[in-house]
């Protein structure tokens, strides 16, 4: 039962999603793509798995024990805060801090997930900030 409640979940959240990209208002020098193919292509992705949990749900599903239901809902509430503090921080702070405590909960010692942390937001602000030319949140720093 609780496979299909979460199906149905997934699937509403897909919809709003989808809902919220197809009211994106699209300039007129976008490009051929548009801002709505990736979110659109998201939802769609949700959608599917989503539908698939709703008809073939697990007929016994084990839920995590409650220090494990603790440590999901603090890795969701780092990307929530990463959303918020984006603008303020910066792409490159936010996102080395971010990704440091989620490999660090992912079992990474704490000085390899700092490392980790760091080379990953360079590495993702090099490709699509210097190589792509795409806008990133610019912290205090300027980058």
């Amino acid at each position: 039962m609780s496979d299909r409640i979460f199906g149905v979940i997934g699937l509403a959240l897909a919809i709003g999603y989808a809902w919220a990209a197809l009211i994106i208002e699209e300039s007129f020098l976008s490009d051929a793509v548009g801002p709505k193919a990736f979110p659109l292509i998201i939802a769609a992705v949700l959608a599917m798995a989503s539908i698939v949990i709703l008809l073939k749900p697990d007929p016994e599903p084990r839920w995590p024990e409650l220090p494990r239901l603790l440590e999901i809902g603090a890795a969701v509430l780092v990307m929530v805060l990463y959303a918020n503090v984006l603008p303020e921080i910066g792409f490159v702070i936010a996102t080395a801090v971010a990704a440091s405590y989620l490999t660090w909960r992912l079992g990474t010692a704490p000085l390899s997930s700092l490392v980790t942390g760091i080379a990953t937001s360079l590495g993702i602000y090099v490709v699509f900030h210097l190589v792509l030319g795409l806008s990133l949140a610019k912290g205090p720093l300027g980058f």
